[in-house]
């Protein structure tokens, strides 16, 4: 039977006062009153909170107490019952934040705590601009745990066969950035963008489809005219194609290129190890063309690059020169095709041999035995084939450009 009334309750004093069937009212020494059932259950004695009164009300605290016997008469216990609800409710929470986490924001953490032990910013920006351009387009907006194997083959088919490297380079950062963020319980099952096992039961090997598909490289009987066509313009990724053409080198080479690398009274470019593919040093002999071109380029106070980008201290993204190829209307050609231009130009109309040609497009060069007799890098002899270049590449589209072998071309 009931022992308190709501009017009762505002004179009792310190102390537990009894309402019945294991409902209490316990009064501190500072006046705060709060509900307590006590109940036994398998000979074992146990407390249970339900709340502060007035925020609990005597009827409220009285429906809660019924609720609870009736757990007890169905043989369980309340604080167990209680406690699984909680989790339940932390579970459910913990679930929620995990759909709301994208792949947009792992990637971000992810570049940001592993690139402080890269080798250089141009490995960022690198992780940065192909998640952004190939990844985040089709699974960017996505939670994590979301994600399946069929949305990973939507960003790689497009490029798988175009672009092979870059799609096995786009393909190996998801499947980092879903590791990382299963490590950090935001994913749960088996990683969508796996190559052992999974993918690579999907699609053909990056090696297979490398041998089916080159980058698509411009014809070198029409290199002039294209030259004389990217002259025309004085955007900076113009000048970026001039210079990465004239020099035979890769898209970040020359990208990311600074002021400090230029030596005009030499007439050599130095690019440091750590930029080159091979990571060796490597010296560009500086033709007159590219002198003319490196020269019209303005240098920025805040910023030591050659072709500085919108953010601060970085260059244009690898994207700027593929872009620029596109406005003019030449999406059929790639950057890196350019040094099969140049290649097949001195295979096929010059004197200058083999290892000469090799070593200006810094090509490994024989064996690990040859490697460790031949001590220089060919340099004079490079100066005069990227001169020869030079003058082909830049010469008037109308002019029929002699052969440097009595040929013409």
């Amino acid at each position: 039977m009931s022992k308190l009334s709501a009017k009762g309750i505002e004179k009792l004093g310190v102390g537990t006062h009894t309402d019945g069937d294991g409902l209490q009212l316990v009064v501190s020494p500072t006046g705060n009153k709060k509900w307590v059932f006590r109940y036994q259950l398998n000979k074992r004695r146990r407390e249970m909170g339900l709340g502060t009164y007035p925020t609990i009300s005597l009827k409220k605290a009285r429906i809660d107490a019924a609720t609870q016997r009736g757990l007890i008469l169905d043989g369980k216990d309340p604080l167990d019952e209680r406690n699984k609800a909680k989790k339940q409710i932390i579970e459910s929470g913990q679930k929620e934040q995990a759909k709301a986490y994208t792949f947009k924001q792992a990637a971000a953490e992810y570049i940001a705590a592993h690139s402080p032990g890269w080798k250089n910013a141009k490995h960022t920006q690198q992780w940065e601009n192909t998640l952004k351009t190939y990844a985040e387009p089709f699974i960017g907006r996505l939670p994590v745990n979301d994600i399946t194997t069929d949305h990973v083959l939507k960003a790689l088919r497009p490029i798988w066969y175009e672009k092979p490297e870059t799609a096995s380079r786009v393909r190996n950062r998801i499947e980092l950035v879903l590791d990382a963020a299963k490590a950090r319980g935001k994913r749960k099952g088996e990683n969508p963008a796996r190559w052992r096992g999974h993918l690579d039961k999907l699609l053909p090997a990056r090696l297979d489809v490398r041998a089916r598909k080159h980058h698509a490289a411009l014809p070198y009987l029409e290199l002039p005219a294209f030259m004389a066509k990217v002259a025309e313009h004085e955007d900076l990724s113009y000048k970026a194609v001039q210079v990465t053409i004239l020099a035979a080198l890769r898209t970040s080479e020359a990208l990311c290129a600074t002021w400090d690398e230029i030596d005009y009274e030499n007439k050599v470019w130095t690019i440091p190890a750590e930029r080159m593919k091979a990571k060796k040093e490597h010296r560009v002999p500086l033709s007159e063309p590219l002198i003319k071109v490196l020269k019209s380029i303005p240098v920025h106070t805040d910023n030591n690059h050659l072709f500085p980008g919108m953010k601060k201290n970085r260059p244009l993204s690898n994207m700027a020169m593929l872009m620029a190829l596109r406005r003019m209307g030449r999406d059929d050609l790639t950057m890196h095709g350019f040094r099969s231009t140049f290649r097949d130009w001195a295979g096929e109309c010059t004197p200058h041999p083999r290892d000469v040609c090799e070593q200006a497009l810094a090509h490994s060069l024989g064996n690990s035995v040859e490697a460790a007799y031949r001590r220089g890098d060919l340099f004079e002899k490079r100066r005069a084939l990227m001169n020869d270049w030079a003058q082909y590449a830049t010469a008037a589209p109308s002019e029929k450009v002699v052969n440097i072998r009595g040929r013409r071309a």
